[in-house]
């Protein structure tokens, strides 16, 4: 029995009856590293020796008659989380000796859910690309074409749950990092609400592990099938506990129905910003077909529906606002030289990107007063709507481009090209204002690349695009191996 495709689920129900141990799965996906991810090169921190002895104790432990959620299952973790005794780099190479002295806050609930840490994977410089590539690791490829990347910046977790290499994989999401991956390489992804994941210790190396409330930026879950993203995310849930005192876990509300049927789903495959490529939008229409078969009620348009073009807009601006506000100040003055040479008449994704590289607070704060209106919109859409289906991106997995110039980046869309970071508007349709979003495997492209749709839904209801998500993948499938 080859066990390296079967779900967590499948693998902890097979621990349980005594048909595997956690060794020999161990020892299985580290032979499959060994064999195939000299190519693929999706974990870029091995730590075999702490994972069979790992193994070992969680074989141990159930002798004894433990059992925890993931008591013996084999995982990775992106390289951006802290593991003490093991590099956390961001793909820094100032920072490539840089060790942690402590895990993680979501490294240590894996740990406490007895999971069994295969190593690292590998991650963009700074977590800033669609890609996953940086000088210290190198390249990860796409497992479904080489030649392609694998997404990013969690594209390294992606790789490895699409090769095989564990079951389960924890990632981040600011700009689609969770989801991205997951629609380009064929798996799965959960984005949780805002603030609903600890992510201390997902953290830059220059910067001190600290309990923080980021403004847009999460943790979450990856897999190979939907059930597995709830059962990582029940280990993941959860406040801090250095800002409660006491572990805390976080009851969130059962999904809205269990019948597919029953489900009320808003479908999108257009922004006023940017096309849908045709793979895309077939995915969308295989999933909203799917959704008519069975039962659900499908609407392709609301006017309860946040202004996308506004959203894209807002997203930019505190994307951008926060992750530069600690550029070195010459930067910072040469930025404002340019900005001032902008036309007012200039409102393209490329001028609201760089007019938010000089945010005062004051600009910020409008901004966001501006993002709690679009929140309250939402709110009034999610008494219509369970869920929205939207696009991840607008195309499947794109060739590496390793241009030092992202702005000299442009994304091929059916034969038209479009500026880089303009793909990023429909990840942001779901971050800027904190919702969950699960993506799943929607199909295959006519070239057979993977691709995947999102399943945004209302604030703290996480479980009911999951719910969605589990019974999609019964309609249409699921995580399929690549060749």
């Amino acid at each position: 029995m080859e066990w390296s495709f079967q779900t967590a689920e499948e693998l902890v129900a097979a621990l349980r009856a005594g048909a595997v141990t956690s060794a020999e799965l161990t020892d299985e996906a580290i032979a499959r590293i060994e064999r195939d991810d000299e190519v693929i090169n999706a974990i870029c921190v091995p730590d075999f020796d702490r994972a069979r002895a790992a193994a070992h104790r969680a074989d141990q432990a159930r002798a004894r008659g433990e059992d925890r959620p993931l008591l013996g299952i084999p995982v990775t973790v992106k390289e951006s989380y802290d593991i003490a005794g093991l590099p956390t780099t961001w793909g820094m190479p100032p920072h490539r000796d840089h060790m942690p002295a402590e895990d993680a806050v979501q490294v240590s609930r894996l740990k406490a859910a007895g999971a069994v840490v295969l190593g690292k994977t590998n991650v963009p410089l700074g977590l800033q690309d669609i890609q996953s590539f940086n000088e210290i690791y190198g390249t990860t490829i796409n497992p479904w074409d080489h030649g392609r990347t694998p997404g990013g910046s969690s594209g390294g977790s992606a790789a490895a749950l699409a090769s095989g290499f564990g079951a389960l994989s924890l990632g981040s999401d600011i700009a689609g990092s969770l989801r991205t991956p997951a629609h380009f390489c064929g798996v799965y992804a959960h984005k949780p609400t805002l603030g609903l994941a600890a992510n201390r210790g997902m953290v830059p190396p220059s910067e001190p592990a600290l309990p923080a409330e980021l403004d847009l930026a999460v943790v979450g879950p990856m897999a190979r099938s939907a059930r597995d993203l709830s059962l990582l995310l029940d280990v993941m849930a959860g406040p801090d506990p250095l800002t409660l005192g006491v572990a805390h876990r976080l009851a969130l509300p059962s999904a809205r129905h269990e019948r597919l049927s029953d489900f009320r789903v808003l479908v999108l495959d257009e922004h006023p910003l940017i096309p849908t490529g045709s793979a895309v939008r077939a995915g969308v229409n295989r999933v909203a077909d799917a959704l008519v078969d069975g039962g659900a009620r499908v609407g392709r348009h609301s006017p309860l529906l946040p202004d996308l073009t506004e959203a894209a807009t807002l997203y930019m601006q505190l994307l951008i606002s926060g992750s530069v506000a600690r550029f070195p100040i010459e930067s910072y003055e040469q930025l404002r030289t340019r900005v001032a040479g902008l036309s007012a008449d200039d409102q393209s994704l490329d001028a609201v990107r760089l007019r938010a590289m000089v945010f005062s607070h004051r600009d910020w704060m409008e901004a966001n007063n501006r993002r709690e209106l679009h929140r309250h919109g939402w709110r009034q859409l999610f008494a219509e709507f369970d869920a929205v289906v939207c696009p991840i991106t607008p195309t499947p997995a794109f060739p590496h481009d390793h241009n030092p110039n992202p702005l000299e980046r442009h994304i091929d869309i059916d034969g038209v090209e479009y500026p880089y970071f303009d793909q990023l508007v429909w990840a942001g349709l779901a971050t800027m204002p904190g919702l969950p979003a699960t993506a799943i495997p929607a199909g295959r492209s006519t070239e057979g690349l993977p691709v995947g749709v999102q399943l945004i839904g209302p604030m703290y209801e996480d479980r009911t695009p999951l719910r969605l998500a589990e019974l999609l993948e019964q309609k249409i499938g699921g995580f399929q191996a690549p060749k």
